[in-house]
């Protein structure tokens, strides 16, 4: 099994987070000054003087996941240092910085499942699906943008701009949202993926910024653990088709990042805290836990606080930590600036933070059990921390 560091790690938002390269981006690219400051990893004039500048995003691609199966080899070789996500450091909160720029602070998007007031449900925000349904809100007739309104990255930066993506999200409402202003590519598989990235690093593409993202190694990560064959197999793949593709940018003048949204850690049933097991904790609830099953926000019923801190202290206190959210905001660790409009109404009354490799499990009738054995969007190191690759330029 993988070494997973579970040290408690704060997003790095001083200068070594992934929200901070995206203020150097968008400085170099001609975006509106960002609230966070530059990456102290990659100066802006190295950008400026890139022909074409390419972020790849491997979701799931911890650091440590990175040093341990990836030890001697063509991407690590790459490895300019180490760089923090955002909080939750998981997909939702994560890829929307990369897509808007801003941290989870000024975008507003708290982890997987979020409660919108206005909507009055509980949100799959990525797909965009009520929690208990798979049908698309859109096709209710509501807009991601009555509920997202995270600007878009690439519409703010002032040079042509692309976003490669899996086929069947590059069309979906999210990608739209995010990605609007860019020309946007739908691939099919990882050689499709590394074919048209190969394009565009090697000049063959009008666009000037390039955003891809691959997912694949995050769902196998779910599925079998960060330390199962599986994932090992997938890292070996990818690096076998994109170690060709940063020779390709070094030759051609193109700056190619590649960096990742979260880290991992092995969590699976004998850690996980089923909230079907706690009905008396979950009475104290107004609604389902929501965020992510490392970081998970808790609305509590009026006059129950006292007794529900109790209760986690007391049955829980070995697997959760229960956080007042207004202590958690006031800490700063959804990042600096001005805060979202309806930030605190996103995180509930209390973060309930998963100690050790712990994660909680909270259903809603309808919805899909899954026997997942990698877990992310805590505290720890591993789930925070993540490469930040260079090559070219």
């Amino acid at each position: 099994m993988l070494a997973h560091d579970l040290t408690v790690t704060r997003p790095n938002y001083a200068g070594g987070s992934i929200a901070n390269l995206m203020a150097t981006l968008g400085e170099a690219l001609g975006a509106p000054p960002s609230t966070c400051p530059p990456l102290t990893l990659l100066p802006t004039a190295r950008v400026r003087a890139a022909r074409r500048v390419a972020l790849v995003v491997i979701d799931g691609l911890g650091a440590d996941l990175l040093t341990q199966l990836g030890a001697g080899g063509e991407l690590a070789a790459r490895q300019a240092g180490t760089i923090t996500s955002v909080f939750p450091p998981a997909t939702a909160s994560a890829v929307t910085t990369f897509m808007s720029g801003l941290p989870p602070q000024q975008h507003g998007l708290t982890g997987w499942f979020m409660h919108f007031r206005h909507l009055g449900a509980v949100t799959a925000v990525l797909p965009f699906v009520p929690r208990f349904a798979r049908r698309p809100l859109s096709a209710s007739g509501i807009e991601p943008a009555a509920l997202i309104d995270a600007p878009s990255f690439a519409a703010r930066v002032a040079v042509p701009a692309a976003a490669l993506l899996p086929a069947d999200l590059a069309e979906s409402d999210f990608s739209r949202l995010l990605a609007a202003g860019a020309r946007r590519d739908g691939y099919r598989d990882l050689d499709d993926f590394a074919q048209r990235l190969g394009r565009f690093v090697g000049g063959d593409d009008e666009a000037h910024f390039l955003y891809a993202y691959w997912p694949e190694l995050d769902r196998l990560a779910h599925l079998h653990g960060p330390s199962g064959d599986t994932v090992a197999v997938h890292y070996r793949e990818l690096e076998r088709t994109l170690a060709p593709v940063a020779d390709a940018a070094a030759a051609a003048g193109t700056l190619l990042i590649i960096t990742a949204d979260h880290g991992f850690i092995d969590s699976g049933p004998d850690e996980r805290i089923e909230m079907a097991d706690h009905p008396a904790l979950a009475a104290m609830l107004n609604l389902p836990l929501c965020g992510e099953p490392r970081a998970a926000y808790a609305y509590v019923r009026a006059r129950a606080a006292d007794e529900f801190e109790d209760y986690v202290a007391r049955e829980l206190g070995h697997a959760v930590e229960a956080h007042r959210a207004e202590t958690f905001l006031a800490d700063g660790w959804f990042g600096p600036g001005a805060p979202h409009p309806e930030l605190a109404a996103r995180i509930g009354d209390y973060v309930l933070a998963a100690r050790d490799r712990y994660s909680l499990a909270d259903r809603v009738i309808g919805e899909r059990g899954f026997d997942l054995r990698g877990q992310h969007g805590g505290m720890s190191a591993a789930e925070q921390r993540v490469p930040l690759l260079l090559a070219g330029a």
